[in-house]
């Protein structure tokens, strides 16, 4: 069994660098996770690079907020939801549909691949939104014991990844699961509640979710 050994997130850079180079196999993204790390490649040209960044963006589900107008969506139930289904063609769709605030993506094809492993091993979920035959909207994260992670989001009709994100949550909540890693706090996020925590604090909610099942 290979050791994988990453830098004290301690010595990370300013902006959270942690470490260049390696693999995206399962037991490394395992590893690196339950760490506080992520792998966030700069480019398809760039190596592939490790951030544990300070904050560190988290949406805690009892501080969500939704706004009217989001709720009025939720009740006309234009979607179809389906948790753990189709995590290849979600992961793909986030990488390629534009985001106006992401003009380039991260989801290189060895994320898709290593991320793909990772769900086949039981460690990463999907939720997608369903217009009759066609998926309009997904999100994709990693999950260890009651710790969960939002990785990436993408939508095709208005609101459908973020009602994607707001069912996984409802879902979570009934595991016992009372907050989200998502690492940065975007836009969409942030109409969410999402807000920033020191990394320090993060760690140690990190630690006591993995160590629940």
């Amino acid at each position: 069994m290979r050791k994988i050994v990453f830098p004290p997130i301690s010595q990370a850079s300013e902006d959270g660098l942690v470490a260049i180079g390696g693999d995206l196999e399962t037991d490394t993204l395992l590893t690196a996770y339950s760490q506080g790390i992520f792998p966030w490649p700069l480019s398809v040209d760039f190596p592939l690079a490790w951030f544990s960044p300070d904050p560190r963006g988290v949406l805690e589900f009892s501080e969500i907020y939704l706004s009217r107008t989001l709720q009025k969506v939720m009740k006309k139930e234009l979607f179809e939801f389906r948790y753990n289904q189709s995590f290849l063609e979600i992961i793909k769709l986030c990488a390629v549909v534009p985001r106006k605030d992401q003009p380039t993506t991260w989801i290189t094809p060895q994320i898709i691949e290593g991320y793909h492993r990772l769900h086949k091993a039981g460690y990463a979920w999907c939720v997608g939104a369903w217009q009759g035959q066609r998926l309009v909207g997904g999100v994709y994260g990693v999950k260890l014991g009651k710790f969960r992670s939002g990785e990436s989001m993408f939508t095709l009709e208005d609101n459908a990844g973020k009602l994607c994100l707001l069912y996984a949550i409802a879902l979570f909540e009934e595991e016992g699961i009372e907050w989200l890693d998502t690492q940065m706090v975007t836009p969409v996020v942030e109409t969410l509640g999402g807000t920033y925590i020191p990394r320090e604090t993060f760690m140690e909610k990190l630690k006591l979710a993995i160590s629940q099942t």
